[in-house]
C-alpha cells in the first residue's frame, strides 16, 4: 500500500479537525471508540493540537498561560528575595549513554553507581525524552545558539585543527554577558579551533580547558590504540606538526590562548579533576559576587579513551575503563553540587544534566541505551540523552515525557534572565531562527507542561526524521548494518538510505524503532508529515548554514 500524502491536502484535513479535538486535560474524551469506551487525552500529547507562532523567527510553541503565570510570579518573588537573577549551570557529559545513570534504570544495574547524580535527579524533573544532535559539536552549538545543526551549520565535529562555525552567530553566553551575567566555559570545547570560535571570542569571560576532543590529544600517541602512528617516528611527527592545539589551555574574554600543559595520556589522567577544580574555585569566587552567572561545564569523561587515574581504576563493579569514568563523573558532579549547597547558592540556580548524544557504540568499552541506535544517528539510541533539571524549592520532584530538546536551553536561559517567550525574538537578527522553546513553565510549573510540540532529527544537513508524542516518522534513516563483519556498530558506520515513506514508529509500544507501523495507523502519518513539511517551509524562509559538515 503506498504512503504517500499531499502536504496541502494534509494541512487542510488537519486543520478542519482541529476545533473537534478536544484539550490536553488527562481526562476522558466526549468521542466513543466502537467498543464503546470514552478514551483518554493526556498531558503532553499535542499530535492534533495547534502550535502557536510567537515570533516569525522562533518555533511555534505550545502556550499554557495558567503555567506561563505561575512561573513568572515565582521568578519575581525569587528575584525579589535575592535581588539579582538566577544563576545558571549546564553540567555536559560526553557520549553518555541514556542507560548509564541510575535515575534511568542503570547505574548499579549496569555496573557503574551513580548515586550523587541519582540523588539530585530524585529531587528535580527528571526528563524522558531529552534529545541532542547526533554528536558532540552539533550538539554543543545548539545549546550555545538555541538553533539545530541545520541552522547553525556545525554538522560534524572538526577534527584536527579544522575551523568551527560559531563566528557571526549570536550566542547564548555573550547575550547573558550583554545581560550583567558573568559567563564561564570550563571543559570540553569542540566548536573549532580557528580564533573567532574559540570561547574567550564567542561570549565568555574566562575559559579553562581543550579545544577539541578527548581521542584527538592521545590517540597518535598512544601504542595500544594506534600502533601505526605511535610507532612511527615519521607518522607521529606528521601528526605532531598538524595545526592544532595539543594543550590544555586558559583565556581571558578577548585574548589569546595560554598553554598549561602538553595533554598526553598520563596528564589525561587527572585531567577532570583538573577541571572539577578549577569549577569550585569559580563558584566560591561568585559566591561572593553581586551578579548572576552562566556556567557551562562540559566534562572531558566518558569520551574514549579513558585513563582511569590510580584512584579510579577498578573503582566500577564493571572494572571497564568506561565505567571507572562513570563513577569519576558522578564524583564530579557531586563536587560541584557540595560546592553550590555550601555557598548557599542552590537556590537561585538552575542546575542542567545531559549529554552530548548517545553511546560511542564503535569504539568498546562504551555507554548503553535501551534503544536502537547509537551516537552518530537519528534513531533513539544516538540522540535521546539522559538529562533532568534542578532548582532547589523551585523545581517539583518529578519525571516526565514531555519533549525537550538541548535548543530550548537557550530561550529558557534568557527568560530567566528577564526575556521570556517572544522577547528572545528581539535580541536576535532578524534573519536568525531559533529553533529552541522557552521551557521555564515548564521546568517550574506545578505539573507544568512541555511547550514543545514536535521533535526534528537532522542527518548531515538533511531532516530526517519528526517526533510528536510516542509517534515518530523517519525519511532519512541508518542501514543498520554498516562495512563490519560484525554487523550494525553506531552511527559513523552506517549508510544514509531513504525511506518509502512508511517508516512510523510507536516509540511507547516499540522503543527500539525495529517495527513501522506506517501502513497500518496510516492516520497518525498525516500529522507527521504535516510537521515535516512545515519545517520545510521554515527552511525555505531561513535556510541552512553549513560550516562542518560530512561530504
Amino acid at each position: 500500500m503506498e504512503f504517500s500524502f499531499s502536504p496541502k491536502l494534509l494541512v487542510v484535513a488537519v486543520a478542519a479537525a482541529l476545533p473537534l479535538m478536544a484539550n490536553a486535560a488527562d481526562t476522558p474524551s466526549t468521542a466513543t471508540a466502537r467498543k464503546g469506551f470514552a478514551g483518554y487525552d493526556h498531558p503532553n500529547q499535542y499530535l492534533v493540537k495547534p502550535a502557536t507562532t510567537i515570533a516569525d523567527n522562533m518555533m511555534p510553541v505550545m502556550q499554557h498561560p495558567a503555567q506561563d503565570k505561575e512561573t513568572q510570579q515565582k521568578l519575581a518573588e525569587l528575584e525579589k528575595k535575592t535581588g539579582k537573577k538566577p544563576n545558571v549551570v549546564v553540567f555536559l557529559l560526553d557520549d553518555v549513554g541514556w542507560m548509564d545513570v541510575g535515575f534511568n534504570g542503570g547505574g548499579v544495574a549496569v555496573g557503574n553507581p551513580t548515586p550523587d547524580i541519582d540523588a539530585v535527579a530524585s529531587q528535580g524533573l527528571i526528563l524522558t525524552s531529552a534529545y541532542s544532535q547526533p554528536s558532540s559539536s552539533p550538539t554543543r552549538a545548539t545549546i550555545l545558539t538555541g538553533q539545530y545543526s541545520i541552522h547553525h551549520g556545525i554538522l560534524m565535529p572538526p577534527m584536527y585543527g579544522q575551523p568551527g562555525g560559531l563566528q557571526g552567530l549570536t550566542t547564548l553566553p555573550q547575550l547573558l554577558h550583554d545581560q550583567g551575567y558573568v559567563t564561564q566555559a570550563i571543559g570540553k570545547w569542540h566548536m573549532g579551533e580557528n580564533k573567532e570560535s574559540q570561547p574567550q571570542n564567542v561570549g565568555f569571560d574566562d575559559f579553562r580547558g581543550f579545544n577539541s576532543v578527548s581521542d584527538m590529544y592521545t590517540e597518535w600517541r598512544d601504542v595500544h590504540v594506534n600502533p601505526e602512528v605511535a610507532l612511527s617516528p615519521d607518522r607521529s611527527e606528521y601528526i605532531q606538526k598538524l595545526p592544532f592545539s595539543k594543550d590544555d589551555v586558559h583565556a581571558v574574554r578577548g585574548g589569546e590562548q595560554e598553554a598549561i600543559a602538553d595533554i598526553t595520556p598520563k596528564y589525561m589522567e587527572d585531567l577532570d579533576q583538573r577541571w572539577m577544580e578549577y569549577g569550585v574555585k569559580f563558584l566560591d569566587k561568585m559566591a561572593k559576587s553581586d551578579k548572576p552567572f552562566f556556567l557551562y561545564y562540559g566534562t572531558r569523561g566518558c569520551h574514549f579513551d579513558n585513563y582511569p587515574n590510580a584512584k579510579y581504576a577498578g573503582s566500577s563493579p564493571a572494572r571497564t575503563s568506561y565505567g571507572d569514568c562513570m563513577v569519576e563523573m558522578n564524583d564530579i558532579f557531586a563536587n560541584l553540587y557540595k560546592a553550590l549547597e555550601k555557598n548557599g547558592q542552590l537556590d537561585n540556580t538552575l542546575i542542567v544534566f545531559t549529554s552530548d548524544n548517545g553511546p560511542e557504540a564503535e569504539v568498546p568499552p562504551h555507554g548503553r541505551t535501551p534503544f536502537r541506535g547509537a551516537k552518530g544517528s537519528t534513531w533513539e539510541g544516538g540522540v535521546r540523552v539522559p538529562t533532568f533539571v534542578y532548582w532547589k524549592g523551585m523545581i517539583q520532584p518529578r519525571k516526565s515525557d514531555g519533549i525537550v530538546d538541548l535548543a530550548d536551553l537557550f530561550p529558557t536561559a534568557l527568560d530567566l534572565a528577564g526575556h521570556p517567550g517572544a522577547k528572545v525574538a528581539n535580541l536576535v537578527p532578524k534573519t536568525t531562527f531559533i529553533d529552541g522553546v522557552d521551557q521555564t513553565s515548564f521546568f517550574l510549573g506545578t505539573n507544568g507542561q512541555s511547550n514543545r510540540k514536535a521533535e526534528h532529527y537532522f542527518l548531515n544537513g538533511k531532516l530526517a526524521a519528526v517526533r510528536m508524542d510516542e509517534f515518530k516518522y523517519h525519511v532519512l534513516i541508518q542501514q543498520p548494518y554498516a562495512y563490519t563483519q560484525s554487523g550494525y556498530q553506531g552511527g559513523f558506520t552506517g549508510t544514509v538510505m531513504q525511506t518509502a515513506g512508511s517508516s512510523v514508529f510507536n516509540l511507547y509500544t516499540d522503543p527500539q524503532e525495529s517495527d513501522s507501523i506506517g501502513v497500518r495507523h496510516i492516520p497518525m502519518g498525516v500529522p507527521l508529515q504535516t510537521e515535516m513539511h512545515a519545517y520545510m517551509e521554515i527552511l525555505k524562509k531561513y535556510p541552512p548554514r553549513a560550516q562542518i559538515k560530512s561530504d
